[in-house]
């Protein structure tokens, strides 16, 4: 039970510190070329495809190195493949929809 507990406080913080981190590298980017995302579409699909990249990044790495140990089992090739795929055309289309 304590390690259910304490792996659910990791993965909180895993998606509080990478997403902030990966989401501001984004928006920086994005406010670089002089395109806002703020307040809009674009930003609400740039927070979702992070989550995303950061679903498939725990599942195929982070989980093997955590508190609880059975039942691990990476993505398939396929559904990585499509995920990051997906989460890549969010991002590109971002500034289109914003």
């Amino acid at each position: 039970m304590i390690r259910m507990i304490l792996e659910c406080i990791r993965i909180m913080a895993i998606v509080l510190v990478f997403g902030a981190i990966m989401s501001g590298a984004a928006h920086w980017v994005f406010s670089s070329f002089g395109v806002q995302v703020n307040d809009s579409i674009a930003g609400l699909l740039i927070s979702i495809s992070v989550l995303i990249l950061l679903f498939v990044w725990y599942r195929n790495k982070l989980q093997f190195s955590g508190f609880v140990k059975k039942g691990q089992k990476k993505l398939s090739k396929k559904v990585s493949t499509s995920l990051i795929t997906l989460s890549i055309f969010m991002l590109v289309t971002a500034p289109m929809v914003g």
